[in-house]
């Protein structure tokens, strides 16, 4: 790790757009490429949570794969054609936010030393950095996979203490997923939520956070030049 302190990025929702696949097809999904996009994200997120809550893990990517079946379905759009496969296949190489890179190079050329602490798993989350040629940004890039079931988990958590040797209290946690950020502010975290649309506080944890609505505004709030 890099002299300045460590600081760890969600991977889907902060640093990679999770619609982007479903925009790239836009014209072969329909008009409800944007209502489908978001239900494909919430279906995704709650296949995680409930699978965790019944003790029956299967990984992100499962999750990801059940999601977009029932999403396709409910929106009435076909697979026909390859499109399903077409969707997972630019999910595995989703496009970064345009905030995402200039902020990761000012921290880095600052001395912080960079990681990631995802839900996708490990091929999922290699494929994602190395199609937006992230590989040099990052100390450690950290899969649920190694603790067996997905965030907000503290478990999830101690991946990144045990995998880089830094401390929570030391460590800055950045998300742009509410229930992710407030996981972090549990586990001990400075957490840092980006919000990139308003939406009111929620969780226990909010006050206790940092809040930005671009990364662009990251490297300043932690004094780099």
């Amino acid at each position: 790790m890099q002299g300045r302190g460590l600081v760890v990025f969600d991977a889907y929702g902060t640093l990679f757009d999770v619609h982007a696949a479903a925009s790239i097809h836009a014209d072969r999904v329909g008009p409800d490429f944007a209502r489908m996009s978001a239900s494909w994200r919430q279906k995704q997120l709650e296949y995680s949570w409930t699978r965790s809550l019944m003790r029956r893990h299967a990984d992100f990517w499962t999750c990801t794969q059940e999601a977009l079946d029932w999403s396709m379905a409910a929106f009435g759009v076909s697979p026909a054609g390859g499109l399903r496969g077409d969707l997972l296949a630019s999910y595995r190489n989703l496009r970064p936010y345009d905030d995402a890179a200039p902020a990761l190079a000012s921290l880095r050329a600052a001395g912080f030393g960079l990681a990631i602490l995802s839900n996708g798993t490990h091929a999922m989350l290699r494929d994602a950095v190395t199609a937006a040629g992230w590989e040099e940004f990052f100390t450690a890039v950290l899969s649920i996979d190694d603790a067996g079931i997905f965030k907000p988990d503290p478990r999830v958590y101690t991946l990144v203490e045990t995998a880089t040797g830094v401390e929570p209290h030391s460590t800055v946690f950045v998300s742009g997923n509410p229930w992710d950020s407030a996981g972090a502010a549990s586990a001990g975290f400075r957490v840092v939520r980006l919000a990139r649309v308003a939406s009111p506080p929620e969780y226990m944890f909010a006050s206790r956070m940092a809040e930005i609505v671009s990364l662009a505004k990251l490297p300043a709030l932690l004094g780099c030049s």
